[in-house]
């Protein structure tokens, strides 16, 4: 049986509840005032956070990266310090107390980057460069604008962390300046958690919630991570994909061996994981591993209400991608977010190109990621597979086999299982979020699109579960910011709308 939601959607096509776009009036609000005044320092500003490489392994700059964002918020007024714990990045916290606020609000956001190979990039990762445009659209170096001279809001600043996830830190905190120039207090108490460890796993966070619960008692968490709708709309999130996966390494002889002598004769590893591979997804898409999609939770009425509200843009997106077509019959994108899915995100045995040479491997190996829909438990996907992997045929070891194995089963594979987390989400119909969809209109000329599952994955089931409170992803990145690659950049148009948007959230009605 086919996992499509289309049926469910088309009967709400004509629903236009949500996401409406709001009168924007005339009078730009405080926010947007202060960056049209202040657009270079806050340009210079950025480009000297994001200077600081900032590799959650590299143990140094991690904490120069954490002491630069807590003076930040000391000089801004904001009570900061750094949580730590041993062979852990600080948690960079800050909390601010609003007389008479009723409603307190936690921001995350997460200060790591991805590593990089310097070696694939135009510039070097932390020497920040800005450009006229993005570069595979031909936009040239420019120096960073002096103090009064315009700015391009088509400029693109390239450096790692950009967009992913540093934009956000100067959002926040040019909205915060704004608001104390005008004298306006924000409406809601804060509190702040910048982590430093996301992009490695977020191994400790639990330990820091945990350890920490008294400080973290909020309403709702803005969760400031990912980029906006590819049509370029603003989005809000309400939830994420878990994430678990599995290495899986299936084995020839015991040794190289000479392609023309054994060839038809010796099994080939990579053959054999080929066909491994292909009988866990069908050509549609179709995960066929039993009961991969059984715990998945249902749909509920309000996710599928703003989901028929989304822009029809997958067709552009299938043309910017060049694919003549996707997986289930050209499904939408954000159907598929809401069911598992397996992929391959890499695989290796013997070489290829000029190294590649007349030789069975010894063995082939397949890196899969599943990310998890909400109700799927990371350990009982993994029990599925390893389940699938027996059925055909298979014996699993745990380590490399010896030679005793090796001569009692003709199919062995050797299976490394990750760890993983749960899928987060909020009802998008809650009361309590209604306010922060309203800010998100006021923030943007633009209308809101509201998505209930994102495709990345975090560890939010933290916020939801331990915590017990909801979450809203506030996305600002553009798109194509070229997150977790080469050349990773931010527009600067989706700057000063994370500019604008933090404004309006911070005075939240």
């Amino acid at each position: 049986m086919k996992r499509y939601l289309s049926p469910s959607i088309s009967t709400l096509v004509a629903i236009t509840i949500l996401c409406a776009a709001p009168a924007w009036g005339a009078s730009a609000p405080v926010a947007r005032a202060y960056r049209e005044a202040h657009g270079p320092r806050i340009l210079r500003e950025y480009a000297e956070l994001l200077s600081i490489p900032n590799v959650a392994s590299d143990t140094v700059n991690i904490r120069r990266n954490a002491e630069f964002l807590r003076d930040q918020l000391s000089r801004r007024g904001i009570s900061a310090e750094l949580w730590e714990l041993p062979d852990a990045p600080p948690i960079v916290y800050g909390a601010l107390d609003v007389p008479g606020a009723e409603r307190t609000l936690g921001i995350y956001v997460h200060y790591d980057g991805q590593p990089v190979d310097t070696s694939q990039w135009t510039n070097p990762p932390w020497s920040p460069t800005l450009y006229t445009a993005a570069i595979e659209s031909g936009g040239m170096a420019r120096e960073l604008p002096a103090d009064g001279e315009p700015i391009d809001p088509e400029w693109r600043i390239y450096a790692r962390g950009s967009g992913d996830d540093k934009a956000p830190l100067p959002a926040l905190f040019t909205a915060l300046d704004a608001l104390a120039e005008a004298g306006i207090e924000p409406t809601s108490n804060l509190r702040l958690l910048f982590e430093g460890e996301e992009e490695a796993g977020s191994d400790h966070l639990q330990e820091y919630l945990e350890s920490h619960r008294d400080q973290l008692d909020v309403d709702l968490w803005l969760i400031c991570d990912g980029p906006v709708h590819q049509s370029r709309r603003p989005q809000l999130v309400f939830g994420v994909r878990g994430y678990t996966g599995i290495e899986i390494t299936v084995y020839g002889a015991g040794r190289y061996l000479h392609s023309g002598h054994y060839g038809n004769w010796a099994p080939n590893p990579a053959m054999r994981l080929a066909r491994l591979l292909a009988s866990m997804k069908d050509a549609s898409g179709e995960v066929l591993v039993e009961g991969f999609y059984d715990s998945t939770a249902p749909v509920g009425v309000d996710e599928l209400e703003a989901m028929a509200t989304l822009p029809d843009y997958d067709g552009e997106l299938r043309r910017e991608l060049g694919l003549a077509e996707t997986e289930a019959a050209n499904a939408a994108l954000a159907e598929r977010l809401l069911i598992p899915s397996l992929n391959v995100h890499g695989m290796a045995s013997a070489a290829v190109g000029e190294a590649a040479r007349n030789i069975i491997p010894t063995e082939a190996t397949a890196s899969i990621d599943i990310r998890l829909a909400k109700g799927n438990d990371p350990a009982e996907m993994l029990d599925l597979v390893e389940a699938h992997v027996r059925e055909q045929g298979y014996h699993i070891v745990r380590e490399a086999p010896d030679r005793a194995t090796r001569l009692e089963h003709p199919l062995i594979t050797r299976i490394v299982r990750r760890t993983g987390y749960p899928a987060a989400r909020t009802a998008v119909g809650m009361p309590i979020v209604q306010p922060i969809v309203e800010a998100a209109r006021r923030a943007s000329p633009d209308p809101v699109v509201l998505v209930p599952t994102m495709g990345g994955s975090l560890p939010l089931y933290l916020f939801t579960e331990v915590l017990d409170r909801p979450i809203v992803i506030v996305p600002i990145a553009n798109h194509d910011d070229n997150q977790h690659a080469p050349d990773e950049n931010l527009r600067i148009a989706n700057l000063w709308y994370g500019i604008d948007l933090m404004g309006e959230l911070l005075t939240l009605p």
